[in-house]
Parts: structure tokens; sequence; C-alpha cells
């Protein structure tokens, strides 16, 4: 997903938090389906605490890898930072920089794959889905398959690793979001502007995202190759 201008990347953001808003639309009329799906979010965020928690205790890659967890790839309810996204996406076109839009639509369009494949694995996991194991976890994964898709959320987990890295090298973005964070609030964009400032924060600190995004890309594909290859044990069960 390549951002070339301010429509552009506008447009790829709408498109995005249209995806997700009819999650939350399904997942609201559903309470059962909601229920699996806050069961997996929740395996599945353990699951990553077990499998980085060489970065969580790093003192380069702590805040980044909270970042990561809370606010991209994580079990956390993003419905009202995106239903706040949805209104003011006019807005950020005069407000923010393309390259600070392209960052946002990237990071929605990684929640909507990853709440596309959520709903894909509960529906194979099935009566299991709000209470399964490890193996239970890898039979629905091989049977469900759309390793494309998988191989797609990788990618777009480093996609928006990268372009928060390369916001992070430009000094006039920390200028910008001092100033703007004042009347971003006032303009509804306190969600935006709160993930920006986490985001910013967190890769600024690191001084250089490569080995934190290839640790993750090379992990995250380890696992999946070892499940389609028939491993029921490729990590320990989350606690």
């Amino acid at each position: 997903m390549t951002m070339t201008n301010a429509p552009g990347a506008a447009a790829a953001l709408l498109r995005a938090l249209e995806r997700v808003h009819q999650h939350h639309v399904e997942r609201s009329a559903n309470p059962e389906l909601g229920k699996a799906l806050t069961h997996l979010a929740g395996w599945q965020s353990r699951r990553l605490r077990n499998t980085y928690a060489d970065l969580e205790q790093s003192p380069r890659y702590a805040r980044a890898m909270a970042f990561f967890e809370s606010d991209l790839y994580g079990s956390a309810d993003f419905a009202r930072r995106d239903a706040d996204l949805l209104r003011v996406v006019p807005a950020m076109r005069r407000m923010l920089p393309n390259s600070a839009i392209g960052a946002v639509a990237l990071a929605v369009e990684l929640n909507a794959l990853s709440q596309d494949l959520d709903l894909l694995m509960t529906s194979q996991l099935g009566a299991r889905a709000t209470s399964f194991s490890v193996v239970d976890y890898c039979v629905a994964y091989r049977r469900m398959g759309r390793y494309d898709m998988r191989r797609q959320q990788i990618e777009l987990i480093a996609a928006v690793g990268m372009a928060l890295d390369r916001l992070v090298r430009k000094p006039m973005v920390r200028t910008a979001l001092g100033v703007m964070r004042k009347p971003a609030h006032l303009a509804g964009l306190s969600a935006l502007q709160d993930f920006l400032e986490r985001g910013f924060e967190a890769f600024s600190h690191m001084r250089g995202a490569d080995e934190f995004i290839a640790t993750i890309v090379a992990r995250e594909t380890a696992i999946g190759e070892s499940i389609a290859a028939g491993s029921n044990t490729p990590f320990p069960a989350p606690a």
C-alpha cells in the first residue's frame, strides 16, 4: 500500500475505516460473536507477549512493543478511535501531512485485515471459540487456510513500522504534533492525535526500527509457516 498524495491517502483511510466499521456493527449485533472475537483477541495478545517478552524487557524496544500491542495488533477495541477518524477524515487532509495520514491508513488497514482473519478463525473454531487450546488453534488455522492474508498481515505490520520510522526522522513532524495538539482535541481528533503521539514517541525512542521490524516479521513468519507445515506446538500455551 503506497501513499502518493493527500487525496489518495485519505481515500485509503476511508476504505479501511469502512471495513472496520462493518466489523464493529457485526460485533454489536451478535453478542455471541463478539464474545468469541474478544476471547480470541485476548488469547492472541497473550501469545504476543510471550513471543516478544525479550523485546518488552528491552530498554530500547519496550515502548515500541507496547505501542505494537496496544495500537496495532493487540486486543484493544478501536471502535471509538475508528468512529472519530471516520467523522474527521476531511479535516485531517487540512491539518495533517500526507505522510501522517498514510501511516494512520496503514494502521487501520492492518486492524481491518486482522479483524477479517479473526472472524474467519472464530468460524473455524466453532463451539471451541471461547475455550480452545494451542492444538485447536493450529487445526483451525490450517483448516482456514488463507495464507495469502496471513502474509499480507505481516507485510502490513512491517509497512506501518517503516512508515512511523520515517515520520520520526522528520523534525518538523514533532513540531507539528505539538502545535496541533490543542486544535486537534478541539476538532475531535483526539484519538488520532494520541495515536500519532504514542507512535512517534515509541519509534523515536528506538532510534531506528529496522531490527525491531525484522524481528517481528521473522518470528511471525516462522510461526505461520510452522503451523501451515503441520505443527501443533509452534509456541507455548498463552498464560
